[in-house]
Protein backbone atom coordinates (compact mmCIF):
# COMPACT_ATOMS: atom_id res chain seq x y z
CA UNK A 1 0.00 0.00 0.00
CA UNK A 2 2.78 2.18 0.71
CA UNK A 3 4.63 1.79 -2.31
CA UNK A 4 1.40 2.95 -4.05
CA UNK A 5 1.24 5.43 -2.45
CA UNK A 6 4.72 6.71 -3.09
CA UNK A 7 4.39 5.71 -7.04
CA UNK A 8 1.42 8.56 -7.07
CA UNK A 9 2.96 11.30 -4.84
CA UNK A 10 6.12 10.84 -7.66
CA UNK A 11 2.91 10.76 -10.64
CA UNK A 12 1.69 13.52 -9.42
CA UNK A 13 4.96 15.53 -9.21
CA UNK A 14 6.31 14.90 -12.48
CA UNK A 15 2.92 15.95 -13.85
CA UNK A 16 3.37 18.82 -12.20
CA UNK A 17 6.58 19.37 -13.25
CA UNK A 18 5.89 18.82 -17.09
CA UNK A 19 2.61 20.90 -16.86
CA UNK A 20 4.31 24.00 -15.45
CA UNK A 21 7.75 23.60 -17.55
CA UNK A 22 5.23 23.46 -20.52
CA UNK A 23 3.35 26.60 -19.74
CA UNK A 24 6.50 28.54 -19.53
CA UNK A 25 8.08 27.55 -22.90
CA UNK A 26 5.02 27.59 -24.90
CA UNK A 27 4.79 31.36 -25.94
CA UNK A 28 8.31 31.67 -26.43
CA UNK A 29 7.70 28.58 -29.04
CA UNK A 30 4.50 29.93 -30.16
CA UNK A 31 5.05 30.90 -33.85
CA UNK A 32 1.85 33.00 -34.56
CA UNK A 33 2.36 35.46 -32.04
CA UNK A 34 1.03 38.74 -32.21
CA UNK A 35 4.52 40.11 -33.61
CA UNK A 36 4.44 37.14 -35.88
CA UNK A 37 0.49 38.37 -37.29
CA UNK A 38 1.68 41.84 -37.55
CA UNK A 39 5.05 41.14 -39.43
CA UNK A 40 3.88 42.12 -42.57
CA UNK A 41 3.19 46.00 -41.39
CA UNK A 42 6.21 48.65 -42.20
CA UNK A 43 7.98 49.72 -39.60
CA UNK A 44 7.33 52.45 -37.54
CA UNK A 45 3.98 53.33 -39.44
CA UNK A 46 0.66 53.37 -37.97
CA UNK A 47 -1.91 50.71 -39.69
CA UNK A 48 -4.96 50.48 -39.26
CA UNK A 49 -6.41 46.88 -38.59
CA UNK A 50 -9.61 45.54 -40.11
CA UNK A 51 -12.33 45.03 -37.61
CA UNK A 52 -12.86 41.54 -36.13
CA UNK A 53 -15.42 39.25 -37.94
CA UNK A 54 -17.19 36.63 -35.47
CA UNK A 55 -14.98 34.19 -38.40
CA UNK A 56 -11.94 36.27 -38.66
CA UNK A 57 -9.50 38.92 -36.46
CA UNK A 58 -5.87 39.56 -36.72
CA UNK A 59 -5.38 39.26 -33.57
CA UNK A 60 -6.93 36.92 -30.77
CA UNK A 61 -9.54 39.06 -28.21
CA UNK A 62 -9.70 41.73 -30.15
CA UNK A 63 -13.19 43.95 -29.37
CA UNK A 64 -15.63 44.99 -32.28
CA UNK A 65 -16.86 47.73 -30.49
CA UNK A 66 -12.86 49.57 -30.73
CA UNK A 67 -11.20 50.76 -33.97
CA UNK A 68 -7.54 49.45 -34.06
CA UNK A 69 -4.80 50.22 -35.35
CA UNK A 70 -1.32 49.40 -35.16
CA UNK A 71 2.80 50.36 -35.37
CA UNK A 72 5.26 47.54 -35.46
CA UNK A 73 8.03 49.43 -34.48
CA UNK A 74 12.13 49.31 -34.58
CA UNK A 75 14.47 51.74 -32.54
CA UNK A 76 17.72 50.28 -33.66
CA UNK A 77 17.78 53.60 -36.22
CA UNK A 78 16.77 56.12 -33.34
CA UNK A 79 13.91 56.95 -31.11
CA UNK A 80 10.40 57.55 -32.36
CA UNK A 81 7.57 60.36 -31.87
CA UNK A 82 4.11 59.21 -31.69
CA UNK A 83 1.49 61.37 -31.85
CA UNK A 84 -2.43 60.27 -31.90
CA UNK A 85 -5.08 62.56 -31.20
CA UNK A 86 -7.98 61.45 -28.75
CA UNK A 87 -11.84 60.78 -29.70
CA UNK A 88 -14.52 62.13 -27.88
CA UNK A 89 -15.16 58.42 -26.22
CA UNK A 90 -11.94 56.84 -25.36
CA UNK A 91 -8.97 56.05 -26.83
CA UNK A 92 -5.59 54.43 -25.40
CA UNK A 93 -2.04 53.34 -26.45
CA UNK A 94 -0.23 50.16 -25.67
CA UNK A 95 3.37 49.58 -25.95
CA UNK A 96 4.02 45.48 -26.27
CA UNK A 97 7.91 43.93 -26.77
CA UNK A 98 8.24 41.61 -29.77
CA UNK A 99 7.18 38.47 -26.86
CA UNK A 100 4.06 40.19 -26.43
CA UNK A 101 4.96 41.59 -22.76
CA UNK A 102 2.73 44.45 -21.69
CA UNK A 103 5.40 47.40 -20.58
CA UNK A 104 3.49 50.79 -20.92
CA UNK A 105 -0.19 51.63 -21.42
CA UNK A 106 -1.54 55.61 -21.76
CA UNK A 107 -5.00 56.70 -22.27
CA UNK A 108 -7.29 59.98 -23.05
CA UNK A 109 -7.91 61.05 -19.78
CA UNK A 110 -4.22 60.36 -18.55
CA UNK A 111 -2.55 62.44 -21.18
CA UNK A 112 -4.88 65.28 -20.44
CA UNK A 113 -5.04 66.56 -23.88
CA UNK A 114 -6.52 66.86 -27.30
CA UNK A 115 -3.68 64.70 -28.39
CA UNK A 116 -1.18 61.73 -27.02
CA UNK A 117 2.34 62.70 -27.46
CA UNK A 118 5.44 60.69 -26.58
CA UNK A 119 9.04 60.02 -27.56
CA UNK A 120 9.89 56.35 -27.46
CA UNK A 121 13.70 55.39 -27.08
CA UNK A 122 15.62 52.15 -25.36
CA UNK A 123 17.48 53.15 -21.97
CA UNK A 124 20.89 53.87 -23.57
CA UNK A 125 18.98 55.88 -26.13
CA UNK A 126 17.24 57.93 -23.08
CA UNK A 127 20.64 58.12 -21.81
CA UNK A 128 22.11 59.96 -24.33
CA UNK A 129 19.37 63.05 -24.07
CA UNK A 130 20.16 66.46 -22.51
CA UNK A 131 18.35 66.98 -19.51
CA UNK A 132 16.42 70.27 -19.97
CA UNK A 133 15.54 72.17 -17.20
CA UNK A 134 12.85 74.20 -18.77
CA UNK A 135 10.80 71.46 -19.77
CA UNK A 136 8.87 69.12 -17.18
CA UNK A 137 8.18 66.08 -17.02
CA UNK A 138 4.73 66.43 -18.11
CA UNK A 139 5.66 68.67 -21.08
CA UNK A 140 7.78 65.41 -22.40
CA UNK A 141 6.47 62.28 -22.13
CA UNK A 142 9.77 59.70 -22.57
CA UNK A 143 8.75 55.84 -22.51
CA UNK A 144 12.13 53.88 -22.18
CA UNK A 145 11.53 50.29 -24.74
CA UNK A 146 13.04 47.41 -22.97
CA UNK A 147 14.01 46.15 -26.48
CA UNK A 148 14.47 47.66 -29.73
CA UNK A 149 11.65 46.12 -31.55
CA UNK A 150 7.66 46.26 -30.69
CA UNK A 151 4.31 46.71 -31.37
CA UNK A 152 2.06 49.85 -30.04
CA UNK A 153 -1.42 49.43 -29.96
CA UNK A 154 -3.90 52.11 -30.40
CA UNK A 155 -7.79 51.26 -29.59
CA UNK A 156 -10.37 53.86 -30.13
CA UNK A 157 -13.99 53.01 -28.58
CA UNK A 158 -16.74 53.57 -30.78
CA UNK A 159 -20.05 54.13 -28.10
CA UNK A 160 -22.51 52.95 -31.07
CA UNK A 161 -22.03 50.36 -34.18
CA UNK A 162 -22.36 54.04 -36.17
CA UNK A 163 -19.63 55.70 -34.90
CA UNK A 164 -16.76 52.73 -35.79
CA UNK A 165 -15.83 55.01 -39.02
CA UNK A 166 -15.59 58.34 -36.81
CA UNK A 167 -13.15 56.44 -34.34
CA UNK A 168 -11.36 55.02 -37.34
CA UNK A 169 -10.72 58.37 -38.81
CA UNK A 170 -8.92 59.56 -35.29
CA UNK A 171 -6.85 56.41 -35.98
CA UNK A 172 -5.94 57.27 -39.37
CA UNK A 173 -4.37 60.58 -38.18
CA UNK A 174 -1.99 59.17 -35.34
CA UNK A 175 1.47 59.36 -36.53
CA UNK A 176 4.56 56.96 -35.68
CA UNK A 177 7.87 57.98 -37.26
CA UNK A 178 11.58 58.44 -36.03
CA UNK A 179 12.83 61.67 -34.84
Amino acid sequence: MMRLVLWLIAGVLLGGIVHVSSILVLPSAATADAYARLASLPANTVTPLPAPTPDQAVLPYMDPAFATAACRYDLSAGPLKLTAPVSQAYTSVSFYTRRGVAYYAINDRAAGRRTIDLELMTSAQRAEVPDEEDVTRADRLIVESPTDTGIIMLRALAPEPGALPLAAAVLANARCRPQ
